[in-house]
């Protein structure tokens, strides 16, 4: 059956979202609406503000080069709300044809569980990880210790909590001069990062130790978990793409970005012109292999389904393994929907193969409610 002549459901596509990447998943979200669209499926686009409310735009909107924060008044769009959490997830599972939900927020909210949870306990469908897999892609600190514990080769962190910074800025200082001096050769930089988020927001290079203070301030203004790693030097920035539900994953790539700034900061990402990327990196093909196999392994520890990308730093012939991102970005410099393209995937394509896989493992999971003869009595 050919994706013309398939009858799909509705998809409704969910973006923004109460978190700092909000402005990235409006151009996520809506770049996917719009793909969904003009392959004929029966879309509708939900925005959530930063307060949490939800909006359904009219069934005809596109963003076309509206800057993102035009979604910050909805009501120009003549979108249809506010509603609250609570009532938006009823109209969902109760909307026949059932939907379809395409979860494209980042971060917080969206992307680490919550939202998940919430389209579970409704029997929703819903793209991407489950609750389980999205909490722990979220969390760089907890995922590190999974792949540190499985053999996976990564990079050397601390993890700095909120109240201990609070009570005794001068000790935690000291821990992280301990930690660049152990190392061999001592390096004094350091990325500091807030363990919960994404997109590089609230991350810095720390140079000295009046700049780790610096950046722990700052990564402490969006979450009360830090993570701070050793810096690479001279390191490469690779991305694998890894679309399924189980063996056999589909994994493509690695592409690399070359950052036009020290790091591939938040501006480094997604100023138009200000990086470079490629979506087949040069690697000796042994290497490339073997990242493909540490991306699938990176994405089965934590139990992801559906898609994700897996980060890589390299130098020579070390590999390390940077994080996962479960829902990672669909915008026009985005490398995750554009290295499929190897295996003759486009972006349109790349957006059914996840809505399919959503049906898939809506399928395996559906079951009809408990009576009392099913219980154990």
């Amino acid at each position: 059956m050919t994706e013309t002549t398939r009858i799909w459901p509705p998809v409704v596509v969910l973006f923004g979202g109460p978190s700092a990447e909000h402005d990235v998943s409006v151009v996520s979200g809506t770049a996917i609406a719009e793909a969904l669209a003009a392959a004929g499926l029966d879309v509708r686009q939900v925005l959530i503000d930063l307060d949490g409310r939800w909006w359904w735009l009219p069934v005809e909107h596109r963003r076309e080069d509206r800057p993102a924060s035009a979604y910050d008044d909805p009501v120009a769009f003549g979108a249809e709300g506010p509603a609250a959490v609570g009532a938006a997830i009823d109209r969902l599972a109760s909307a026949s044809p059932a939907p379809v939900a395409f979860v494209a927020l980042h971060g917080p909210f969206g992307e680490d569980g919550t939202l998940q949870a919430l389209l579970e306990a409704a029997g929703v469908a819903y793209t991407g990880a489950g609750v389980l897999a999205s909490a722990l892609g979220m969390d760089k600190v907890v995922q590190k210790r999974i792949w540190r514990g499985l053999g996976l080769p990564v990079i050397d962190s601390l993890e700095v909590r909120a109240a201990a910074w609070a009570a005794n800025r001068a000790g935690v200082l000291g821990q992280l001069e301990a930690f660049t001096s152990a190392a061999s050769p001592p390096e004094p930089r350091l990325m500091v990062k807030p363990a919960r988020l994404g997109s590089s927001i609230g991350m810095t290079l720390a140079h000295t130790a009046e700049e780790r203070a610096t950046g722990l301030d700052l990564a402490f203004r969006y979450d009360d978990l830090a993570i701070v790693e050793r810096y690479l030097a001279n390191a490469r920035d690779l991305e694998v793409s890894v679309i399924g539900n189980a063996p056999p994953l589909g994994v493509y790539g690695p592409g690399e970005i070359v950052a036009g700034r020290e790091f591939y900061d938040y501006d480094a990402k997604y100023t138009p012109g200000l990086s470079e990327t490629s979506t087949r990196a040069e690697l000796p093909e042994a290497t490339r292999e073997l990242m493909k196999k540490l991306a699938r392994d990176a994405y089965r520890a934590i139990g992801a389904e559906g898609f994700a990308r897996v980060d890589f730093l390299v130098r020579d012939d070390a590999i390390y393994v940077s994080e996962v991102n479960t829902i990672p970005g669909f915008t026009p410099i985005s490398l995750f929907p554009t290295m499929p393209a190897e295996a003759g995937l486009d972006f349109t394509t790349v957006c059914l193969r996840i809505v399919e896989l959503a049906l898939e493992r809506h399928a395996w999971r559906a079951h009809g409610p408990l009576r009392p003869a099913d219980l154990p009595r």
